[in-house]
C-alpha cells in the first residue's frame, strides 16, 4: 500500500509540475523581478559608488555589505597595481592616522604603527612608486586650510586622492561648547570652495564622524558625546553639500564609517578609537571607491562603469535580434496558415472536410527557433554578469545555508528514483545522475559561499576531480572500445565541449580561460586523443587477439604520467609551452599563464586515474570476472563485502581527513595524488551491490545532462 501511494503520489506531483511548467514558473519569476529591480534603479538612483560611501550592512561580524553591490577585497599585488605612482593624503586626528594605517597596511602589512602620534607619518613603496601620508591637522582650522590651499596652487603637485575629517578635538577643547561649533562651521566653510576645487581634478572625501561608546570614555573626553557629533557632523554635511550653488558637490562625503561604528564602537578599547577590524573595513572601502574603476574587478564590485560594447558584442547582438525577428515571422506565418486550413464542416454532407496541407516544420525555423533561444539566454546572462540591473550580494557562509539546501535536492533525488536500462558499472543512467548531484552541490557551494569552509572546500574539490575522472574514464572507453581516432569524432567532441563558452566569450567580452574548467576539459581530452591515437593504435579488438598489446597500452599510459609529473613540477617548461602562439590567446588570463598553470596542477592525475580505471573495469568485463546482472553484487559475496568495507572506510577515512587540513596550501598539495580514493571508494559503493546499480535518480540524472552548461553558471554566482 505504500509503494502504491508513493507512486500515485509522484504520478500527481508529475501532472501538475512538469519541467515544462519549470520553465514557464523560472521565466516568470524572471520577468518580475527584472521589472521590480529596474523600477528600484529608476526610484533610488543607480551610483553603487554612493551606496558604498554611505550604505551597508554586516554579514556576521566581519563581512560589510554595500547596498545592491559586492565589495572586493584587495590582495597587495591589486593594491599596488592600482596606486602605481599615485599619491594619497590622510589630513586630521587620530581616527584619521587610524584609517591612514589601515589604508597603508593593504599595501604593506608588515608597516608598523610607529611614529610621533601628533605629527606627520610618511609612507612610500620605491618599487611601486605609491606615496601615502598623514598630516596631522587635528581641528578644522587655519592650519588646515593652509595645508589644503597649497594643493590648490597650480605649480604644485596635488595628491590624487585626499582623505579629511576632524571634529573629536574641538569637542574635547573647547568642552563641548557652543561657540566651538560655530566657529567649526565658519571654518569648514572657508575650507569648502578649497576642497571643491581640488575636487576638480583629485578625488576629496570628507570622513563624517564615528559615534563614541560614552561608558569606556575617560574623564577628559566625556564631553564627546554621540549628541555633539551628531551637530558636527550636520554642519560637515551642510556646507559641504551646498558649497557648489548650480551643479552636485564634487567632496563625497564617507558616512558609511558611521554605520560601520555603531555596530563595532562597543568593541573599542578607549570608547573612541574603532576596533581594528572596523577600521580594516573602511579601508578597504575607500580602497574599491577609487581601485575598482580602474582594475574593473569580475566579481560585481561597486564603482565600476558599465563597459561599453566592443565591435564584436554589438555584432552578436545584431545576430540573435535577426534571428528573433526572423523566427516571429515564421511563427506568424505557420499560425495564420493554421487558421486558414482549419476543418470547416461540409454544409450539403454535415461533414468536415480538411485541407490534406504538409505542416513539417522547416530546418531553417528550427535553426531560427534554437538562435532565438540561446539570445534570450544570453542577454538573461549579460543582465547579471555585465549590467547593473540586478543587486549584487558578498557570499557569507553559514552551515544552514549551505547544508539546508543539500538535504533539501537529496530528498528530491531520492523520491524521484527509476530503474535503470542496464545494470553495468557507470552505465549512462548512473554517471547523469553522478554529474546531476555533483553540479547541484557545487552550485549551492558557489551561491553560499563554502569556500571559506575549509573542509566542504576540500570535499567540492573531490567532485570537480571527479568530472576530470569521467572525461578520463568516458574518452578512453570510447576509443578503447570503438577505435574511432577519425577528425568527426575530434570536432564533435570539441564543439559539443566549447560551443557554449565561446559563445559567452563573444557576449560577455571574457577572455577564454576565464571559464577555465571548459578548457581544462578540452586540454584533457586533446591528451587521451593524442596518447590513444599515436602509433602504435591499440584497441581492444586489436589487444583481445594478443595479451602483449597491453602491455604496449600500459607502457603508453606509463609515458603520459611522466610527462604530468614532469610538466606539474616544471612550471617554466609548462609556461614556455602554453606562452607560444596561439596557444597563449586561449590560455592566458591578465596576461600570463599562472593561473592556467594552477588549476591543470591542481588535479593532475586524475584524468590519469580515470584512463587507468577504464582499462582495468573494462578488461575485467571481458574476462567475465564481474557479474553485471540485475540484482547480483559485482563481485562473489566475501569479495564484494570486503571490498564495501574497504570502501566505506576509505571514504570515510578521506573525508577525516579533509575535515582536519589547516590550510589550503597544504591541502591542495596533497589532494592531486589522494582525491581518487574517495572517487573510487564511492564508484565501488555505488555500484558493487546490485540493488544499488539497478536504480537511478532520475532528478539528478536530468540535471546531469546538463551539467557541462551548470558548470558554466556557477563563473555568474
Amino acid at each position: 500500500m505504500a509503494a502504491l501511494a508513493y507512486n500515485l503520489g509522484k504520478r500527481e506531483i508529475n501532472h501538475y509540475f512538469s519541467v515544462r511548467s519549470a520553465k514557464v514558473l523560472a521565466l516568470v519569476a524572471v520577468l518580475l523581478l527584472a521589472a521590480c529591480h529596474l523600477a528600484s534603479r529608476r526610484y533610488r538612483g543607480n551610483d553603487s559608488c554612493e551606496y558604498l560611501l554611505s550604505s551597508g550592512r554586516f554579514l556576521g561580524e566581519k563581512v560589510w555589505q554595500p547596498h545592491s553591490c559586492m565589495m572586493h577585497k584587495y590582495k597587495i599585488s591589486e593594491a599596488k597595481n592600482c596606486l602605481v605612482d599615485k599619491h594619497i593624503a590622510f589630513i586630521g586626528d587620530s581616527r584619521i592616522r587610524q584609517l591612514f594605517y589601515s589604508f597603508v597596511k593593504i599595501i604593506n602589512p608588515q608597516f608598523k604603527e610607529e611614529g610621533n602620534k601628533h605629527g606627520n607619518i610618511p609612507f612610500e613603496d620605491k618599487i611601486s612608486s605609491v606615496k601615502v601620508d598623514f598630516l596631522w591637522h587635528p581641528e578644522v582650522n587655519g592650519s588646515m586650510k593652509q595645508c589644503i590651499k597649497v594643493w590648490t596652487e597650480d605649480s604644485v603637485a596635488k595628491p590624487h586622492v585626499i582623505i579629511a575629517g576632524a571634529a573629536t578635538w574641538s569637542i574635547k577643547i573647547h568642552n563641548g561648547s557652543n561657540e566651538a561649533l560655530s566657529q567649526y562651521k565658519m571654518n569648514i566653510t572657508s575650507i569648502a570652495p578649497l576642497l571643491e576645487k581640488l575636487a576638480k581634478t583629485s578625488d576629496v572625501y570628507w570622513v563624517l564622524q564615528d559615534p563614541v561608546y560614552e561608558d569606556l570614555l575617560s574623564e577628559n573626553r566625556k564631553m564627546i558625546t554621540n549628541e555633539k557629533i551628531d551637530a558636527y557632523n550636520e554642519a560637515a554635511v551642510s556646507i559641504l553639500n551646498s558649497s557648489t550653488r548650480n551643479s552636485k558637490s564634487n567632496v563625497k562625503m564617507f558616512s558609511v564609517s558611521k554605520l560601520i561604528a555603531q555596530e563595532t564602537i562597543t568593541e573599542s578599547l578607549d570608547g573612541l578609537h574603532l576596533p581594528e577590524s572596523s577600521r580594516e573595513t573602511s579601508a578597504m572601502i575607500l580602497m574599491n571607491v577609487y581601485c575598482n574603476k580602474i582594475l574593473k574587478p569580475v566579481d560585481g564590485s561597486c564603482c565600476q562603469p558599465r563597459p561599453p560594447l566592443t565591435l564584436i558584442q554589438k555584432l552578436a547582438a545584431c545576430f540573435f535580434t535577426l534571428s528573433i525577428i526572423g523566427y516571429l515571422i515564421f511563427y506568424i506565418i505557420h499560425r495564420n496558415t493554421h487558421r486558414k486550413n482549419k476543418p470547416c464542416t461540409d454544409l450539403e454532407s454535415g461533414e468536415e472536410k480538411k485541407n490534406i496541407i504538409n505542416t513539417s516544420v522547416s530546418p531553417l525555423e528550427i535553426l531560427l527557433q534554437s538562435f532565438c533561444k540561446l539570445g534570450l539566454i544570453m542577454a538573461y546572462f549579460y543582465m547579471c554578469d555585465r549590467a547593473n540591473l540586478f543587486m549584487k550580494e558578498n557570499k557569507f557562509y553559514t552551515h544552514s545555508t549551505f547544508f539546508i539546501p543539500i538535504i533539501y535536492i537529496l530528498v528530491l533525488g531520492v523520491f524521484y528514483n527509476e530503474n535503470t536500462k542496464e545494470t553495468k558499472v557507470l552505465n549512462r543512467e548512473q554517471t547523469d545522475e553522478w554529474k546531476g548531484w555533483m553540479q547541484l552541490v557545487i552550485l549551492i557551494y558557489h551561491i553560499s559561499g563554502a569556500s571559506t569552509f575549509l573542509p566542504v572546500y576540500m570535499h567540492i574539490r573531490v567532485l570537480v576531480a571527479a568530472y576530470l575522472f569521467q572525461t578520463g574514464y568516458g574518452h578512453f572507453s570510447y576509443f578503447w572500445i570503438k577505435g574511432d581516432f577519425g577528425i568527426h569524432r575530434v570536432c564533435q567532441v570539441l564543439f559539443r565541449l566549447n560551443f557554449l563558452v565561446v559563445v559567452l566569450c563573444i557576449v560577455m567580452d571574457r577572455p577564454y580561460q576565464f571559464y577555465y574548467f571548459v578548457p581544462l576539459v578540452t586540454v584533457w581530452f586533446m591528451v587521451i586523443y593524442v596518447t590513444l591515437a599515436l602509433w602504435p593504435q591499440i584497441i581492444q579488438k586489436k589487444a583481445n587477439g594478443n595479451c602483449f598489446w597491453h602491455f604496449g597500452l600500459l607502457l603508453k599510459l606509463a609515458f603520459l604520467l611522466l610527462c604530468i609529473c614532469f610538466l606539474a613540477y616544471s612550471q617554466g617548461a609548462f609556461e614556455k609551452i602554453f606562452s607560444l602562439w596561439p596557444l597563449s590567446k586561449c590560455f592566458e588570463l591578465k596576461g600570463n599563464v599562472y593561473e592556467w598553470w594552477f588549476r591543470w596542477r591542481l588535479d593532475r592525475y586524475v584524468v590519469f586515474h580515470g584512463m587507468l580505471f577504464a582499462f582495468i573495469y573494462l578488461a575485467l568485463q571481458k574476462r567475465q570476472v564481474l557479474s553485471e546482472g540485475k540484482g547480483e553484487p559485482l563481485f562473489s559475496n566475501k569479495i564484494s563485502n570486503f571490498l564495501l568495507f574497504i570502501s566505506v572506510v576509505s571514504f570515510l577515512t578521506y573525508s577525516i581527513w579533509a575535515s582536519s587540513c589547516k590550510n589550503k596550501a597544504e591541502c591542495n598539495e596533497l589532494h592531486p595524488s589522494v582525491s581518487v580514493v574517495q572517487i573510487l571508494a564511492f564508484i565501488l559503493i555505488r555500484n558493487i551491490p546490485g540493488y544499488a546499480r539497478s536504480v537511478y535518480s532520475s532528478f539528478f540524472a536530468w540535471f546531469g545532462k546538463i551539467s557541462l552548461e551548470l558548470l558554466q553558471m556557477d563563473y555568474f554566482l
